[in-house]
């Protein structure tokens, strides 16, 4: 552990104490009957439904030392929220990644959702992913669409840390507390709902289901609350990209030395030579995806209460929901970059192996007729030249070339699921000592059980592409391709069955918490807060692959093949090619089913792909509470020591020949050479039936043990002063912690090599340390009026510790066996780290109008940079919110309003040895490679309610009312990526309250 060194938060928490101390020891502190009385008369006051939930959440807002906000559910279906991000994505400062038309993971001021600790009852939970790129990238973001909004009781998000709040929040933390049952009004209450659900792109209905029964003794010493949900729902995503094939993906640029054929006499009359249109961007590829889906969530929650005696309180919770999510995923791509370096290697390879179009026994290219060429602004402020619109196209009479590919993969079995267990307990010794227990442990789990798919190769003549605005689909039509709805043998050929994958991600922790509180009562010295946590967190990745029996590729029946649905792209534009085709998901399972054999689960193994990490945390804290006589001044100052301590298992390569890999259903014989080798997986073998077993093929891995420990001291201040009545300032002073992504310390080494220089690998970089963010906050706050307030915040949090992926050595190594079986000491190409900071400021403002009416109102604008100078992945500069209300005791309606300014999007959890650091030479200037950027998107949703009579009460809800295409794009605007749409969401559910 690191000797700790005075930084400005702890020299100015330590002349704090003393000031306070001195205060301390000049007054005594007199009885609060104005406080009580204001209590008093706020308490006479009932209000209910969304004015109730305003006002508890302004009070509480109002009067905590630290900058938070808080959400309650007062009266549960007020809000057009059905899930716990879409609640979370209305608080000024929160911003949510949405996956199809649904709020999943949440991000605080301006970072990614890895920067975020999400809580239940002040501990973590786990959970689990659907898709596959989710389950592989292993990032430390919570998936929230498997909380349903109706387990919220409060969600408390605390913008500045303290010392009691749980480490691992860099942006911050949000604790979301479920329902306690000793809280209910009456004896025994509920509420049932029956609804459901019509997703207008699908064009299906489904059912929507919930009831919460909570039933407690008359004395309200025990209470049980139970719940449970059954909501289905149908999804499918249209969607126009530049996604295909090797090369062709994404962007590129002109090279008129690979791309023979752009000549001078091909751009006759176009008034272009073939030396303008030498790095020009290009697009790759004109595609479209086809994507269909459910999401299946059942699950439930069960409380019990328990208070003996007015000292002890016991409360033990149970959690689980499950949601199935199948999904089938069609595309059909273009492949222009390969046509005009006329290759025609059907998977779009482009090296100089791969093969070369040919017609008549010679390689042909395609050329570019009626180029339109317009001038942009990069992000980085460079001006380069961007192809819009062209022909691109092989000479008249040439036959049909590769142009692209087809694939359809269906992934059934796919699931998410996550659930919690806690038990705590509070007791009073006296007056002034309380302690709290919690004991929790969480699992989730994210599986796909079998991704199987048809690839094929299309052939064609020529493609015509205009591409449009960064939210519509570039206009496109091919030549010489035949229907694109039948994979008819003139222009299709089947290249690949891919062997169904399976995947399985597991994360789970237990931990235990002890918390104190004493009461002071002296002077400015209110109480103490004192504690310690462990945790023991677990996550392991695991894919396998059924083996296939035959290498033989036997096409399906064309006829059997179904044409996409007429409507299909129709919330993207008009003028572009919209056919497609693909095999039912019935006729896939059956054609799989004959085609890959019984070996062994450990022969269908991938140890490659596997993650296996332990981490344990241990934490211990103090807090000081303060508060003045008069109540103007309070606040805490604390500090929090934690310990992170690493251990991951890392997949390495054997060297060729070293191991023999064990038959299936064969006596397993240890390798000789290294006895810890994994000899009965199936890394890249093959078992086809007739075909002698090869025991050389593919690659045999062994695990590498990796061992780290971080220690870190987070001081914490926060300072709430009362500058006049209705006005509140706070200021905030910390230092948070945010742990790195699991596969930033746990993927595989690969590419293992050694000269006269030394040894490399490439691979994950157990030095890794924890990032760290110094953090100021400042707010000013006006409450006005009752439901009322003004709030202005700004926030400056410089981080150490961002990482940096790549293939650079870092100064770290590790001990590996080299080819000859010597232990060599290998120099890591991995992840490194950089400083980064985010500054910003927050504008929030709510307002009762008249006659229930009523308004509110957010604003979030957060500045980052990088040390490297490129874009932070997952921010956004700017987000809003603006939510209209009406209320009465029989008619309530909510109108709600949000934007999400434009951010860098990619996978939440990088690869270690992803390529962050990649620069492009375009038109003679050097710039970092293009990011994939999400553009600007706004949304609407509204939620009526009418009250039939006492207790029955319906509502309607609509999500997604815009149905906005969600666009992308690389250097600017002008280069779109993708768009796509997900069609709207309307509910209709009756409630019956009791």
């Amino acid at each position: 552990m690191q000797f700790f060194k005075p930084t400005p938060v702890s020299l100015a928490l330590a002349g704090l104490l003393v000031s306070l101390h001195g205060a301390a020891l000049a007054q005594q502190t007199p009885a609060k009957d104005d406080k009580d009385a204001k209590a008093k008369q706020l308490e006479a006051v009932v209000v209910t439904g969304i004015r109730a939930s305003t006002e508890a959440s302004l009070n509480a807002k109002r009067d905590a030392s630290a900058n938070v906000e808080v959400i309650t559910a007062v009266d549960v279906g007020k809000m057009p929220d059905k899930n716990l991000a879409d609640s979370l994505q209305r608080v000024a400062g929160v911003a949510v990644r949405t996956d199809y038309d649904e709020a999943e993971k949440v991000a605080m001021r301006g970072t990614n959702p890895d920067m975020t600790l999400i809580l239940f009852n002040g501990h973590t939970v786990s959970g689990g992913d659907w898709y596959i790129s989710d389950q592989t990238s292993s990032s430390r973001s919570t998936s929230l669409s498997l909380m349903p909004s109706s387990v919220l009781n409060a969600a408390t998000i605390y913008k500045t840390s303290q010392a009691n709040v749980l480490d691992g929040g860099l942006a911050g933390t949000i604790n979301v507390t479920t329902r306690k049952p000793l809280d209910a009004k009456k004896t025994f209450s509920g509420v049932v709902s029956v609804g459901g659900v019509h997703a207008t792109l699908p064009d299906k209905t489904s059912p929507q289901l919930s009831a919460m029964l909570n039933w407690k003794s008359d004395d309200n010493r025990l209470g049980v609350i139970g719940q449970v949900f059954a909501e289905k729902r149908y999804v499918r995503r249209d969607s126009a990209s530049r996604f295909a094939y090797g090369a062709s993906s994404g962007w590129d640029v002109i090279n008129t030395t690979t791309m023979k054929g752009i000549t001078d006499a091909s751009l006759a009359g176009t008034g272009y030579t073939a030396a303008d249109l030498n790095g020009v961007r290009l697009p790759g590829s004109m595609s479209t995806e086809f994507v269909e889906g459910v999401r299946d969530r059942k699950g439930g929650m069960l409380s019990v209460q328990w208070r003996p005696v007015e000292q002890l309180d016991v409360g033990l919770t149970g959690f689980h929901s499950k949601m199935n999510s199948d999904n089938y995923g069609r595309l059909t791509s273009g492949a222009m970059y390969s046509m005009l370096v006329g290759k025609a290697e059907p998977f779009g390879a482009v090296t100089a192996a791969a093969a070369n179009t040919n017609f008549n026994g010679q390689q042909v290219f395609a050329s570019i007729k009626n180029p339109q060429i317009v001038e942009e602004t990069t992000i980085y402020g460079d001006k380069i030249r961007v192809l819009r619109g062209a022909t691109i196209a092989f000479a008249p009479g040439v036959t049909p070339q590769y142009i692209g590919n087809s694939e359809g993969f269906f992934r059934s079995g796919a699931s998410a699921s996550s659930g919690f267990l806690d038990l705590d307990a509070t007791y009073k010794f006296s007056n002034d000592l309380k302690v709290k227990g919690l004991v929790s442990t969480t699992r989730g789990v994210g599986t796909t059980d079998q991704d199987r798919g048809l690839t094929y190769a299309r052939y064609g003549t020529g493609v015509t592409f205009q591409l449009q605005g960064v939210n519509e689909a570039p206009t496109w039509s091919y030549q010489g391709a035949g229907p694109g709805t039948s994979p008819v043998a003139s222009n299709y050929t089947l290249i690949a069955t891919n062997a169904p994958n399976r995947y399985k991600t597991v994360d789970r922790e237990s931990s235990v918490a002890l918390d104190a509180e004493y009461q002071q009562n002296s002077g400015v010295f209110q109480s103490l807060e004192f504690g310690f946590r462990h945790a023991d967190h677990h996550r392991d990745h695991r894919r396998s692959q059924l083996k296939l029996k035959s290498s033989t590729i036997t096409a399906p029946d064309p006829s059997l093949a179904v044409p996409y649905p007429a409507d299909f792209g129709n919330g993207l534009g008009s003028g572009f090619d919209n056919t497609g085709f693909y095999y039912s998901r019935d006729f896939l399972r059956q054609y799989f089913a004959d085609k890959y054999k019984t070996t062994t689960p450990e022969f269908e193994r991938l140890v490659a792909n596997e993650i296996e990490l332990r981490e344990q945390q241990s934490a211990l804290y103090f807090q000081q509470n303060l508060e003045t006589a008069d109540g103007k001044l309070s606040g805490n100052v604390g500090l929090r020591y934690a310990r992170t301590i690493v251990d991951a298992q890392i997949a390495t390569p054997v060297p060729t020949g070293k191991c023999q890999r064990i038959e299936p259903g064969k006596t397993v014989v240890p390798c000789a050479a290294y006895p810890t080798a994994i000899v009965t997986a199936g890394d890249g073998a093959t078992y086809f039936d007739g075909v002698a077993f090869n025991p050389n093929q593919g690659t045999i891995y062994y695990k590498v043990p990796q061992h780290k420990v971080f220690d870190d001291i987070l001081p914490s201040l926060n300072a709430r002063w009362q500058l006049a009545p209705n006005w509140i300032a706070r200021a905030g002073l910390s230092k948070t912690l945010g742990r790195q992504n699991y596969n930033l310390y746990g993927a595989g080494f690969t590419g293992q090599s050694c000269n006269s220089q030394g040894c490399t690998v490439n691979g994950p970089n157990a030095a890794l340390e924890p990032m760290t963010a110094q953090n100021t906050d400042l707010s000013l706050g006006w409450y006005y009026a009752r439901r009322s307030a003004v709030v202005l915040s700004l926030f400056d949090s410089l981080v150490r510790g961002y990482p940096k992926t790549g293939t650079v050595q870092q100064g770290v190594t590790v001990d590996l066996l080299d080819s000859q079986n010597v232990v060599q000491t290998y120099r890591i190409n991995t992840t490194g780290q950089q400083r980064a900071r985010i500054q910003g400021a927050e504008l929030s403002w709510e307002q009762p109008i008249w006659g229930g009416f009523g308004f509110q109102s957010n604003l979030s604008y957060a500045d980052t940079s990088v040390e490297d100078g490129r874009p932070m992945v997952g921010a956004s500069r700017k987000s809003a919110n603006l939510v209209g209300y009406f209320e009465n005791d029989v008619f309530s309606v909510r109108l709600a309003w949000n934007y999400r300014s434009e951010y860098v999007n990619s996978t939440t959890a990088p690869a270690p040895t992803a390529n962050s650091q990649g620069l492009s030479v375009v038109q003679g200037i050097t710039m970092p490679t293009a990011p994939t950027i999400q553009a600007p998107v706004t949304n609407v949703a509204l939620t009526v309610n009418y009250t039939v009579m006492p207790g029955l009460e319906v509502s309607f809800s609509g999500t997604n009312l815009t149905n906005p295409g969600r666009g992308q794009y690389r250097y600017s605007e002008l280069e779109p990526q993708k768009v796509d749409v997900s069609g709207r969401q309307y509910y209709l559910e009756a409630r019956y309250k009791f």
